[in-house]
């Protein structure tokens, strides 16, 4: 597109496929009741394969139209500005724009507006890991992982995926000991994913020597994950020492 949509367009594109039905469905699934880790997320049921579809139509959006696009209280909304996002940051021509969509990007993270796990995981390892791998700087990550706020604190895990991509362990083996001990399932799983991801792409004796210093401290959910692709003994090894 020549011309920067707005983001009422691309929010009536995603609204007129709405399906209340879905909704209902997708707001069980992302816990949004009283309590629950999405509590109070509005959903208004649109399948993932659209808004994708729908984010390659804009992907020609401005940096300020995504922004307000993900201050909508609407889930989908958001998701699909994320996909934009991405989109505009891979297709940059230069730093100086990967910058303005990096930063478009951490403002989210920092206002609450990422806010779920299908938002985090779409978006902290392509969008923030990726910017940060190439400038080999992993302390941004450090101190998302260290906010006590959940999806800050996913993103931080999360955004080390892009370095496990690229053959480094670094930054998992940084982050991961920070949130040992946050019992937190979501927290849990993306700590356990990330070390098996290590394991798996990068060196497995480094995800051994891992888990030999910290299996103890390790809460079951993260173990189980870690440990997913090892050998029985070895994961009978390790969950005997939690």
């Amino acid at each position: 597109m020549t011309r920067s949509p707005s983001a009422a367009q691309i929010a009536a594109e995603i609204d007129a496929l709405a399906d209340p039905v879905r909704a209902a469905g997708s707001a069980r699934f992302f816990k949004t009741g009283p309590g629950e880790y999405g509590e109070g997320d509005v959903f208004v049921g649109v399948r993932v394969p659209q808004l994708r579809a729908i984010a390659k139509r804009f992907r020609g959006a401005d940096v300020d139209v995504v922004a307000e696009l993900l201050r909508s209280q609407i889930h989908e909304h958001r998701l699909t500005a994320l996909f934009v996002l991405r989109a505009g940051f891979e297709r940059a021509p230069d730093d100086d724009n990967r910058a303005r969509w990096v930063a478009c990007y951490l403002d989210a993270v920092h206002a609450g507006h990422v806010d779920n796990w299908d938002l985090v995981d779409s978006s902290a390892d392509p969008i923030l890991g990726e910017w940060l791998w190439a400038r080999g700087d992993h302390g941004p990550l450090l101190r998302l992982a260290a906010d006590g706020d959940l999806w800050r604190r996913r993103v931080g895990i999360m955004g080390t995926f892009a370095f496990l991509k690229h053959g480094s362990a670094e930054a998992t083996l940084a982050v991961v000991p920070t949130v040992l001990d946050d019992r937190r399932d979501l927290i849990q799983k993306a700590s356990g994913w990330m070390l098996r991801e290590l394991g798996k792409r990068v060196d497995r004796d480094l995800l051994c020597a891992f888990l030999e210093t910290h299996a103890a401290q390790m809460g079951r959910t993260a173990l189980s994950y870690a440990t997913e692709h090892l050998t029985a003994a070895e994961r009978e090894h390790y969950r005997s020492r939690a």
